[in-house]
C-alpha cells in the first residue's frame, strides 16, 4: 500500500490556548461595556405618595435616541402606578439631569422618560437593539446598571433560555422574556442586557429572590414594540372586549366532543357595560372556546389575542352556554388608556 503524500497547502491551524481564549472573551466584554456604559443612567426616583419610610427608590435605564429618550422598567419610573414626583438621571461620568415620564405599559413592565441636557449638549450616546428572534442559548450577555446603588456596574454571563414567561405587577402575563445568568439585583431593573457588540438584547427586569442564575430580561423586540408605541400615542394601545374572566378547566369528554386540543378555556365572570362584549351578547357564565378562529386556552392567552392588530375588526367568537354552542361577532375597540 503505497503511502498518501501529506498536504502541507491548507495546515491545520493551531489551537488556541486557554489564556488566549479568556483574553478574547475579556476584550469582548470590555469592548462591549465601552460602548454601553455612557448611555446608561442610575435614575433616582421620588414617588408622589413618598412616606418617611419610603422615600424613593433606585434603578437603571438607558438611552435609545439621541435626543434623550430612556427605556427603564414601569416600577421604577412609575412606582405603585402613582406617578413620579421627580425623576433624577445621573451619567457615569457625573452628569445629572432631570427626567420625565413620557408613558409606561405595566402589561411589559418597560416606561419611556425623556432626560433634558444642558443646552450645549448636543447628543446624547444611544444604545441600538438587536433582533431578538436571532438570540441563540449559550451566547454571551452583559448587564450594565446600578445594583444597590452601585454605579455602573457590568455583571457578564450567557442567555440560559428564551421564550420565558413572567408575570407583571399588573397580573399579565409578559411573554418572550430571556432568561440569564448576568448576576441582577435591586438597582439594575431597568438597564439594559447587551450583547457581545453592545447592542441591546433585552431590558433587565427581575430576578426570583433566593434563586441564583435565575434572572430575566424582557426581550428587545418587545421593547422597541412598547417605547414605538409610546413615543407614538402615549401609551401601548391594545384591542379591547370588555370581559374579566378566569382560566378553567374543560372535561376531557366535553373538549372532545367540541373538537378541542386544548383542555382549558377562559369562564367569563363579568362583562363590562357598554363594552364590546355586551355588544356581541357574551353574558357572565359563557365559557369562552376561541377568538377569531384561534382556540382560547385561558385567560393570558385571550390578552395576547387581544392585540393591536385586531383594533377596529369585527371578530367571530366562539362560546359554550348551557350545554349549546353558541357563535356571535364582536366589535374590538382600542382598550382605553388604564
Amino acid at each position: 500500500m503505497r503511502a498518501m503524500p501529506l498536504d502541507d497547502t491548507n495546515p491545520i491551524p493551531p489551537r488556541a490556548t486557554d489564556s488566549e481564549l479568556l483574553d478574547a472573551y475579556s476584550h469582548a466584554i470590555t469592548g462591549a461595556v465601552a460602548l454601553v456604559a455612557p448611555a446608561v443612567a442610575q435614575l433616582r426616583v421620588l414617588p408622589k405618595k413618598a412616606s418617611k419610610a419610603d422615600r424613593g427608590g433606585t434603578g437603571s435605564g438607558f438611552l435609545f435616541t439621541p435626543d434623550g429618550y430612556m427605556i427603564t422598567n414601569s416600577h421604577v419610573a412609575n412606582p405603585q402606578g402613582q406617578g413620579a414626583a421627580a425623576i433624577q438621571a445621573v451619567f457615569p461620568d457625573g452628569a445629572e439631569f432631570p427626567g420625565y415620564l413620557v408613558g409606561d405599559d405595566p402589561d411589559t413592565d418597560l416606561a419611556v422618560i425623556q432626560v433634558h441636557g444642558r443646552p450645549d449638549t448636543h447628543h446624547f450616546p444611544a444604545l441600538t437593539f438587536a433582533d431578538s428572534t436571532k438570540l441563540q442559548v449559550g451566547q454571551v450577555a452583559i448587564a450594565v446598571g446600578n445594583p444597590l446603588g452601585f454605579e455602573c456596574t457590568v455583571t457578564s454571563g450567557v442567555v440560559s433560555a428564551l421564550g420565558r414567561s413572567l408575570r407583571a405587577q399588573s397580573g399579565r402575563q409578559i411573554e418572550d422574556v430571556l432568561q440569564t445568568d448576568a448576576a441582577l439585583n435591586p438597582g439594575n431593573s431597568g438597564g439594559p442586557l447587551v450583547d457581545s457588540h453592545g447592542r441591546v438584547i433585552g431590558v433587565n427586569t427581575a430576578t426570583i429572590l433566593g434563586a441564583q442564575g435565575l434572572c430575566f430580561a424582557i426581550a428587545s423586540n418587545t421593547a422597541m414594540f412598547v417605547a414605538t408605541e409610546i413615543l407614538r400615542h402615549g401609551h401601548v394601545r391594545r384591542s379591547h372586549l370588555g370581559v374579566g374572566a378566569q382560566t378553567v378547566g374543560i372535561p376531557r369528554r366535553i373538549a372532545r366532543a367540541l373538537e378541542r386540543r386544548a383542555e382549558t378555556g377562559a369562564r367569563i365572570l363579568k362583562v363590562q357595560t357598554g363594552s364590546p362584549a355586551e355588544a356581541a351578547g357574551l353574558f357572565n357564565g359563557d365559557l369562552l372556546l376561541s377568538l377569531d378562529g384561534v382556540e382560547v386556552t385561558g385567560v393570558d392567552h385571550l390578552h395576547r389575542l387581544l392585540s393591536v392588530d385586531n383594533i377596529g375588526r369585527v371578530v367571530s367568537i366562539t362560546v359554550l352556554r348551557h350545554g349549546k354552542v353558541v357563535i356571535m361577532d364582536a366589535a374590538l375597540t382600542a382598550r382605553s388608556k388604564s
